[in-house]
């Protein structure tokens, strides 16, 4: 990955505590996937910054490398990667999500 496409992700990742890579935005996801993971962090009401994969190439190929991980949305919490789509469904049926982003988020 060039070093440009990952310094962009990076900033993008370290400016938001909470920060989605997604198809489209949280107004308006262009993908089932992408709308699970903000009507999920939406519930919780929880603030987050998306970046739309759709309108920079690089950068949807990139955090794919970047966090060795295939499939868009990426949710990264405090600058560690949580998962996509499935596994947030998870952590949110099981409680863990919350609780884990109101800590993050507290410290």
């Amino acid at each position: 990955m060039e070093n440009l496409i990952k310094d962009k992700i990076e900033k993008l990742i370290d400016a938001n505590p909470v920060m989605v890579f997604m198809k489209g935005t949280k107004l308006m996801p262009q993908c089932g996937f992408s709308n699970n993971v903000v009507q999920i962090l939406n519930s919780l009401g929880v603030e987050f910054s998306t970046f739309d994969v759709l309108s920079d190439y690089d950068v949807r190929e990139g955090i794919k490398e970047y966090s060795d991980w295939p499939t868009i949305p990426q949710v990264y919490l405090k600058g560690e990667f949580l998962g996509g789509s499935d596994i947030l469904i998870e952590m949110y049926n099981s409680g863990t999500l919350i609780e884990k982003i109101e800590i993050a988020l507290a410290s």
